[in-house]
């Protein structure tokens, strides 16, 4: 008996490359597009709405954001802003939802699954510039700020993250180097060199501290521009350096690393001082990946 395929939740028009969920809203904001080529591919951010239909999960699109020729690569979200990594830019969108009265979504009895088509979506769905209406919640999405992040031949924003009150973001690229802004201005305030090459994601935790994890196989840890501490496989780790590997994402709890590596392997890690706790080399079933 083959296994059974997961319910198709909302097939987007374009190839999606970034994805959040608003906590406040339930909102599911989806990313992506076929860039400036012209090849008919849409580039946008989609914005769905979750619903539990006779106990199935639907999304039914609420709004479509275009953003022209520009595909957006990578996203993060802090209460009712978004920045989108936009080719070598970063943009940031802010985005509120209202629910109108008198005029609410018809749940019982629909016997609806998966994407939402409605009948009659002309009328139920209403664009206005940037304000779309979609029975009975409405959705205005505006442009603030937005600057260029990096500055490579090839230039290209990879990663963005907000601090843990907003007031900052930090962005990384193609350039190596790490750029911190304030929100909204997009004013920058700090600019150092993190890595030789690509920065593959970094985040900010909650002690103002940046950890960074690029393609010249080194993560690190900063305050500010200060380097605290470094994790490079071939110095640190085991002794079969010969193995490929790759650090690849960053979270934030701040009290482990763990590293998974393309042939199975993991390490855990002491956040703060790097000091292996565990080392498993036969793990079939693991992940590339850095976790903190």
């Amino acid at each position: 008996m083959g296994r059974r395929r997961a319910p198709e939740l909302y097939r987007a028009p374009f190839p999606l490359y970034a994805l959040q969920v608003d906590p406040s809203t339930g909102l599911l904001i989806a990313a992506g597009g076929g860039g400036a080529a012209k090849t008919g591919i849409k580039n946008g951010v989609h914005f769905l709405q979750l619903e539990r239909i006779n106990g199935r999960l639907s999304a039914s699109l609420l709004h479509s954001h275009d953003t022209e020729t520009r595909a957006t690569m990578n996203l993060a979200l802090a209460g009712d802003i978004l920045a989108a990594g936009q080719d070598a830019h970063c943009q940031l969108l802010r985005f509120q939802a209202h629910q109108q009265q008198g005029n609410k979504a018809e749940k019982a009895g629909s016997k609806e699954q998966g994407p939402r088509q409605r009948k009659g979506a002309a009328p139920a769905e209403k664009k206005c510039g940037a304000e779309t209406q979609h029975e009975g919640l409405e959705l205005r999405v505006e442009n603030l700020q937005a600057v260029q992040t990096d500055f490579s031949s090839d230039p290209l924003q990879k990663v963005v993250c907000f601090n843990h009150d907003t007031t900052l973001l930090a962005t990384g690229g193609t350039d190596g180097y790490v750029r911190v802004w304030k929100v909204p201005s997009l004013e920058k305030v700090l600019e150092f060199k993190a890595h030789e090459g690509e920065i593959e994601d970094l985040a900010l935790g909650p002690d103002g501290k940046l950890v960074t994890v690029g393609r010249d196989l080194k993560a690190s840890v900063w305050q500010k521009d200060q380097l605290v501490t470094q994790l490079h496989w071939q110095e640190n780790g085991p002794t079969f350096s010969s193995t490929p590997y790759r650090y690849q994402a960053c979270s934030e709890s701040g009290t482990f690393l763990g590293l998974g590596t393309v042939t199975g392997s993991v390490a855990i890690y002491i956040a703060f001082s790097l000091q292996g706790v565990f080392l498993c080399g036969s793990c079939s079933c693991c992940v590339s990946g850095l976790l903190l």
